[in-house]
């Protein structure tokens, strides 16, 4: 049998609503032959100032496969999830925007701004992450 791809995701997410970022990790690491490296800056591990932020966050999101944002509304208020958005598309990353678990409202930035949004599966979330993620060495 043949070695699974790992995948490099970056979950963009805010720190004050954290609890579905840890939930998606939970899933991502339950899924079954599903292999994957988490590139985000969760909040039990933060970076200090905007400066060493904005570095760290590129350093981070850099290497990614593909990015995962957790839609809540929130997002709408959020500068750096926006940051991550646009260097997302700079760097020419695909983007899977995750609905928010019985939700029906979507910011508008992650509608803008995803190549795909899915609903808060974890099937449908891993058959996001293989069919939009780049190859490594991009």
């Amino acid at each position: 049998m043949p070695a699974l791809r790992s995948y490099k995701v970056f979950i963009s997410h805010a720190w004050d609503y954290n609890e579905d970022y840890y939930r998606l990790v939970e899933f991502l690491n339950a899924a079954s032959n599903f292999s994957w490296e988490n590139l985000s800056v969760p909040k039990h591990d933060p970076i200090k100032s905007s400066q060493e932020l904005t570095y760290e966050l590129n350093a981070q999101m850099r290497p990614a496969n593909v990015f995962l944002i957790l839609a809540g509304m929130y997002v709408s208020h959020s500068d750096w999830i926006q940051y991550e958005i646009n260097f997302a598309r700079r760097i020419g990353r695909p983007i899977i925007g995750i609905r928010p678990w019985g939700s029906q409202n979507m910011p508008v930035a992650v509608q803008n701004g995803a190549d795909e949004i899915v609903g808060w599966n974890t099937d449908t979330i891993v058959s996001a992450i293989r069919h939009h993620a780049l190859a490594d060495g991009r």
